[in-house]
């Protein structure tokens, strides 16, 4: 969640003159925003649902994120690109940039302020990583 506010804010500032090195950086943390996020609240959620469960939470985690998620964005980035609107052709993309940014640092905050994995992630048997065996001569 931090490299998602630290992407936006790269957005934010960057610039193809004094900044492009902040577009390029946004651009590349792409792939930690959605592993780190995406996937690992898939793998979390694979590893604490059950047998029984762990299709319908799958389905669950996807709709929140992709489905209700992407809804959620869909209809606030339009008021929110309208708001910051400078001229018929021209937007304060700084501070547009900023708002998804805020959001992601508030997000990150409720999440290290409330988050508490009580029994600890295990892997479930066969993921975990074992010692590499000594060779066997025969």
């Amino acid at each position: 969640m931090l490299a998602w506010a630290l992407r936006y804010a790269f957005f934010a500032y960057g610039n193809v003159a004094d900044n492009y090195w902040m577009l390029i950086a946004g651009i590349a943390i792409h792939g930690i925003c959605y592993d780190f996020f995406f996937v690992t609240g898939q793998i979390y959620t694979e590893n604490h649902a059950g047998e029984r469960f762990k299709s319908s939470a799958q389905g669950f985690i996807t709709l929140a994120t992709y489905g209700l998620g992407m809804l959620m964005g869909y209809y606030l980035s339009g008021p929110i690109v309208d708001h910051w609107k400078t001229s018929e052709t021209s937007h304060n993309w700084q501070s547009i940039w900023l708002v998804p940014g805020g959001i992601a640092a508030a997000v990150l905050i409720v999440f290290l302020l409330f988050f508490r994995d009580k029994d600890g992630t295990e892997l479930r048997p066969g993921l975990d990583i074992e010692e590499p065996s000594a060779q066997v001569e025969i």
